[in-house]
């Protein structure tokens, strides 16, 4: 009897192991990788100091640059929309929105019952030196479940304030990544016009070295004639190799300027977008940025707008929400968990009538001694919405210092440009007589090197005046929050 039971068990035992075995192998291929990593070093130069590869920005970043109409050169615009496509910081602001987006959707999850669907089945021989019948027996389990687990009674109002306190933070994200956008649009067009502004002094340096060498060879030739002394010679040189050193130290700024351009685009840019030794020197109808049309007054409602102001006013109802979850902490919390289902002894006859089962366990938790843990917690989210609330106020506060003293400068750039015209046109004139001067011998070198010095240092004021008045109206964009 024995033996021919164990013969009986034997193909049942390979079966199940057969069954294992392909479900086994089900499993193993239903095991999910991990998603292969993209290409770190695309785009990388092979070669440092190399140029960037060249890519195309995206459509939605063309038309978010063609929509900044002050934005007056094609160059700019181009270089904009290439930061818009390839910055780094933009790019993973907006990471920072899907994650909040997906914060917020396991939170407000929680206000809903989790129902999970379970089956098992179970086979089990027990020996027959074990049974109570003295035979070996074979026994079968097989149920089938719905089970709602450990569902919150949102009664105090915890879990609803953890939803709008993940929301504000969600909203936040977005602005935050509005602020960024508004950021590198304004340190692109920055850097833009710094690498203009250089451009425009290495090539007034490279202008000044080719007429002081000039002046020093005909020095040179008046010094052989006795027409000059040595001292002259010698102070005209100073003036060259001056003038050669600031060739020198600004070949190297500009090549600095690119690369820190680059960087805020994060791709190659094409030679054509770049600006040229005479950008910022071209006329008033073609210069870089426009100049904005404020209205006057200004609305104390367009600083409210800004990006950075409304991102702090999200942060802090999401503080004020967390003083509300804190305190629901406090009182007792309520929990249900249930199940749903149908069990057998057969697989055949599992959804049979009387094979029904269910169970209903509430659960209540009310908090006695936490050794005051609960009441610091409420202490420390009150600070954190009154630190929330001294942020929002300072970001105000910043906001409308930004825009008043862009507005005070903004009115006071022409006549500044104006008086810096006229003193370069003085100071080029006084070089003209000082060297005709010298030449007639009415007068020592000594006069011309003050005059040469003092036009070289107007004009390098003048191109300084012109980009700092050119930023001046990124920044009052900028302030306006990109109104």
């Amino acid at each position: 009897m024995i033996a021919q039971a164990k013969a009986s068990a034997a193909p049942t035992s390979a079966a199940l192991g057969a069954t294992a075995a392909a479900v086994a192998l089900l499993l193993i291929g239903c095991v999910q990788m991990p998603p292969a990593l993209p290409d770190l070093q695309g785009g990388m130069p092979l070669v440092v100091g190399q140029a960037m590869a060249v890519a195309a920005a995206s459509d939605a970043a063309m038309q978010q640059a063609q929509a900044l109409a002050w934005v007056q050169h094609p160059g700019l615009r181009q270089s904009i929309a290439q930061a818009l496509t390839y910055n780094s910081d933009l790019r993973t602001a907006l990471l920072n929105i899907d994650r909040a987006r997906a914060l917020y959707g396991i939170t407000s999850a929680a206000q809903l019952p989790t129902v999970a669907a379970t089956a098992s089945g179970s086979r089990s021989r027990t020996a027959a030196d074990l049974s109570s019948t003295g035979q070996s027996t074979v026994s079968n389990q097989f149920t089938a479940q719905l089970a709602i687990t450990s569902f919150e009674l949102d009664l105090w109002g915890r879990v609803r304030n953890l939803n709008d306190a993940a929301l504000q933070q969600f909203l936040q994200s977005g602005v935050n990544q509005q602020n960024i956008q508004l950021t590198l649009v304004a340190d692109v067009t920055n850097a833009w016009l710094n690498l203009a502004a250089n451009e425009a002094r290495l090539a007034l340096s490279t202008d000044t070295l080719a007429a002081r060498e000039k002046a020093y060879r005909l020095t040179e030739r008046m010094r052989e004639l006795g027409a000059s002394s040595g001292l002259a010679l010698a102070q005209n040189r100073s003036t060259v190799e001056t003038a050669r050193g600031d060739v020198a130290a600004l070949t190297a700024q500009v090549a600095k300027d690119r690369n820190a351009l680059l960087a805020l685009v994060g791709t190659g840019l094409q030679p054509d977008w770049l600006p040229t030794q005479s950008t910022l020197s071209s006329a008033p109808n073609t210069v870089p940025a426009a100049l904005l049309t404020v209205p006057a007054p200004l609305q104390s409602t367009v600083l409210l707008a800004r990006p950075d102001v409304r991102a702090a006013e999200h942060n802090l109802r999401a503080m004020s929400a967390n003083v509300a979850v804190a305190r629901a902490a406090l009182f007792p919390t309520i929990s249900l968990t249930s199940t749903l289902g149908v069990g057998s002894r057969e697989l055949g006859s599992l959804l049979g009538s009387g094979n029904s089962t269910w169970s209903f366990v509430p659960q209540i938790r009310l908090p006695i001694f936490d050794g005051g843990s609960g009441r610091a917690s409420v202490s420390v989210a009150q600070a954190n919405r009154d630190i929330a609330v001294a942020q929002y106020e300072k970001i105000i506060q910043t906001a409308f210092r930004e825009a008043s003293d862009a507005l005070a400068e903004r009115g006071q750039w022409q006549q500044r440009l104006t008086a810096q015209e006229a003193v370069v046109e003085a100071n080029a004139r006084t070089l003209e007589l000082s060297e005709a001067r010298f030449k007639n011998g009415a007068d020592n070198y000594l006069t011309v090197l003050d005059a040469q010095r003092n036009l070289y240092a107007a004009q390098q004021t003048l191109i300084g005046l012109r980009q700092a008045e050119q930023a001046n109206r990124v920044t009052l964009w900028k302030v306006l929050g990109g109104q």
